[in-house]
């Protein structure tokens, strides 16, 4: 990874750090435990993990409602599982291919932007429909005006946490997670949405709908933590070939862009406060969802 990236905005920042974490797939296939795609937790240093298949060529593979039933909400009910899924890339073995096939996904959301698919396209499971939507654009793709300095930790930890204010602060943006939403709330039975490391768009995607469904701040905090459980072996692996290719620094740079910090995401619902007030002026002003729309996820996310 080159010490200095030129980018527009944040934007193309993020896509220029997505498509460096989208090159670590030798190393995680490399250092994969070896376990078939199987009901399983993660193990037990992790203290919320979701009880859904393991699959070793897609590592964030999850299921949003999270372990033991699902997360309970502020009025006692529970995430409904089985419902939505969050995931990385689905560049899928033929194994895990068949797992996604035996859990009937109905739909599936990519994320990415088209030079991302370009690279990596979905191995959409059977019978599933596939749907682009396209939360950065391609708009900034190749167009040099300004520096992202992605050489330090701290350098590499500033674009992710800009990147969650501007989720919620870029109007495009806010209309495709729109789009997205309202898309999930029209639509029966199982889906999937991801990105390319299931962690960023994914991540916030999975914040607002646990959220919808009336999860406690905390709770979601810990479901998008978990990245850092299911993609370890990853992380470390790529961490561990940058550090040797382009020093210490360099590794550890790597390792905050490939993982997920409570500030990152701290940052998107700090710019609702500042922007919109509350979380639910933010889902009928910010995103322009309707009521209906609203009344639809909860209950299509709750038991």
């Amino acid at each position: 990874m080159n010490s200095r990236l030129k980018v527009v905005g944040v934007a193309a920042a993020l896509t220029v750090v997505l498509a460096g974490c989208s090159q670590s797939t030798t190393a995680d296939t490399a250092t994969a435990p070896t376990v078939s795609s199987t009901t399983s937790s993660l193990p037990a240093s992790s203290t919320a993990t979701a009880q859904t298949p393991r699959l070793m060529s897609v590592n964030n593979f999850r299921d949003l409602a999270g372990p033991d039933g699902g997360y309970t909400t502020s009025d006692g009910r529970r995430v409904r599982e089985g419902v939505l899924y969050r995931s990385n890339a689905l560049a899928t073995s033929d194994a895990d291919a068949a797992t996604l096939d035996a859990l009937g996904v109905k739909a599936v959301y990519d994320l990415r932007t088209t030079a991302e698919i370009g690279k990596s396209p979905d191995r959409v499971p059977a019978g599933a429909r596939y749907t682009h939507v396209n939360i950065l654009g391609d708009a900034a793709s190749g167009a040099v005006t300004s520096s992202v300095d992605l050489s330090t930790p701290e350098s590499a930890a500033a674009v992710l946490t800009d990147a969650n204010r501007r989720f919620v602060t870029d109007p495009a943006m806010r209309a495709q997670f729109a789009t997205l939403l309202t898309d999930i709330a029209t639509t029966d039975g199982p889906q999937l949405f991801h990105c390319t490391a299931g962690k960023d768009r994914a991540g916030w995607t999975s914040a607002v709908l646990l959220k919808i469904a009336g999860v406690d701040d905390a709770t979601v905090m810990s479901n998008y933590l978990l990245t850092n459980e299911y993609s370890k072996d990853s992380i470390e692996a790529t961490a561990a070939q940058v550090a040797a290719a382009k020093g210490e620094q360099a590794g550890a740079a790597m390792k905050v862009l490939m993982g997920v910090s409570p500030e990152f995401l701290q940052a998107g619902f700090d710019e609702i406060s500042t922007n919109f007030g509350t979380f639910d002026n933010y889902l009928t002003s910010g995103l322009g969802l309707s009521a209906d729309t609203i009344t639809a996820l909860n209950t299509k996310l709750t038991v």
